[in-house]
């Protein structure tokens, strides 16, 4: 799998943000206040919103919603794509990026997309213009012998299997605790949060924790919760 079969597998802007809003939404009430795999900030800037992957192991994602349409840029560490795989000088790998177009150009050099010399830290990249009928990625020349040569398969699996049961299977092995399948459903499906959803994921959250996630995520509230 690579960057071509992951544009052509994910759902448009609108959708993809809606599912990346809902992630945030179930892992924050799985672990509210702590470190999750899955966020999402509703005010990156003004005029901006960011989902974003971090599974502590160095490997990352990050998906920009703007104005323009979105933008996202994926590091597989392992990758034999990675900046620093290559060259004595870290570079991204040929093609990645090289045809962004100038509406996402500012987010190749964005400083949180970058290490501390200014290298984009990236093995995959992915754009989308507001007004275009398909996802995008650079024509790249894929070393032999990788079955995931740039990361796609390892980094977004959640984003091209687009389910509750999905992320169900993704938490219960990561947190290691089973996980109400109606509560994730409903979060899916962007149903305004109520106390009934976190007490089915997670009895012992802090309600005021969780309601300060969902306001920082953008996500809907019941009104047993405002």
């Amino acid at each position: 799998m690579t960057a071509q079969d992951i544009a052509d597998a994910l759902p448009d802007i609108g959708s993809l943000r809606d599912l990346c809003r809902s992630m945030a939404m179930a892992e924050a009430i799985l672990n509210p206040g702590g470190e999750c795999s899955y966020s999402y900030s509703a005010r990156w800037s003004e005029t901006e919103e960011a989902a974003s992957m971090r599974n502590g192991s160095g490997d990352e994602y990050d998906i920009v919603f703007a104005p323009t349409g979105a933008y996202i840029r994926g590091f597989d560490h392992e990758s034999p794509l990675s900046p620093y795989h290559h060259e004595d000088v870290p570079a991204p790998w040929p093609g990645v990026l090289d045809s962004v177009p100038e509406a996402f150009r500012a987010y190749v050099d964005e400083p949180a997309f970058t290490d501390e010399a200014g290298c984009p830290v990236v093995t995959v990249c992915l754009w989308r213009t507001a007004d275009a009928p398909s996802w995008e990625a650079g024509r790249i020349t894929f070393p032999e012998g990788h079955p995931d040569p740039d990361g796609s398969a390892w980094l977004f699996p959640l984003l091209v299997d687009p389910t509750p049961e999905a992320f169900q299977a993704f938490a219960e092995d990561y947190y290691e605790t089973s996980v109400n399948i109606e509560a994730v459903r409903d979060l899916y499906e962007l149903r305004a949060l109520g106390r009934s959803h976190i007490t089915a994921l997670n009895p012992s959250a802090g309600v005021e924790t969780v309601i300060a996630e969902a306001r920082s995520i953008g996500y809907p509230l019941g009104t047993d919760l405002v």
